[in-house]
């Protein structure tokens, strides 16, 4: 019995679910309510001690890190195998699995966070946000340098959007002349990126991929698969759940740069 803790919009748990997707295996899901802090609840901290999402329980096991339970999950089930066969070739995806998850992972934090989640701080004192700030495990520095009624600095956002033009020119490299980041055949690489990407687009910032065919191909034929629909359920986007976020966070980050998209 495979189980899933995880949030509809957290990008980690989309990787996971996409994994689980393609593979075609079955799971039991549990929901958490993240801005309910049910994520830092000592029931589940037993879990996961880092108070993040995803985990996944197999068999009374705990396995954490979105990384390492797609890992997991491609070695335990290798029915249908998403890492390639050859040891150089699978160095390579591991490559960029450590990639994505030091750049774009990172760095759509910050929008995500100007776009969406600050507003859940703005009605707490100072006092209040820092307590919270310091209640997570692994999140406790990043949330310490954002102010709770304006989010992120500009230069912050700018940052994240220096971070997937990189994240996009390496891999329109890979993609000019591939269906997928290691050739013909999906891995666990493409399925790291995604859900960056996805969530990047989501927000009104596609442009940054504009002068990029192989990535645009690319990401029309991954959303194409069952897989894609299957993990990205109805509020999985953050569209979905906070109506009106693109055209808003559009028009903030034009006022704070000074130009358009």
């Amino acid at each position: 019995m495979l189980e899933l803790y995880d949030a509809p919009q957290s990008t980690c748990s989309q990787k996971v679910r996409l994994t689980l997707a393609e593979k075609n295996l079955e799971f039991v899901e549990h929901k958490l309510k993240l801005f309910q802090n049910e994520q830092l609840k000592p029931e589940y901290l037993k879990l996961n001690p880092n108070g993040v999402v995803p985990t996944l329980v197999d068999g009374g096991a705990p396995i954490i890190d979105s990384s390492v339970i797609m890992e997991y999950l491609d070695e335990e089930y290798p029915k249908i195998s998403l890492t390639p066969a050859g040891s150089k070739d699978r160095a390579k995806m591991r490559a960029w699995l450590r990639f994505f998850e030091e750049v774009p992972t990172v760095a759509v934090r910050f929008p995500s966070y100007n776009a969406a989640f600050a507003r859940h701080f703005s009605g707490m004192t100072d006092d209040e946000f820092e307590t919270l700030a310091k209640s997570k495990p692994l999140r406790d520095k990043f949330l310490g340098e954002m102010d709770k009624t304006k989010g992120f600095s500009t230069d912050k956002l700018k940052s994240a959007e220096d971070s997937i033009r990189k994240t996009v020119a390496r891999m329109e490299a890979a993609l000019a002349a591939n269906d997928y980041l290691l050739g013909p055949t999906l891995t666990l690489a493409d399925f790291c990126v995604l859900p960056a990407m996805i969530r990047m687009e989501d927000l009104g910032y596609e442009f940054l991929w504009k002068d990029k065919p192989g990535v645009r191909a690319w990401l029309a034929r991954i959303k194409s698969r069952p897989s894609f629909k299957t993990a990205f359920y109805p509020g999985s986007l953050l569209s979905e759940q906070y109506p009106g976020i693109r055209e808003e966070h559009q028009t903030k980050r034009a006022a704070a740069f000074g130009d358009a998209a």
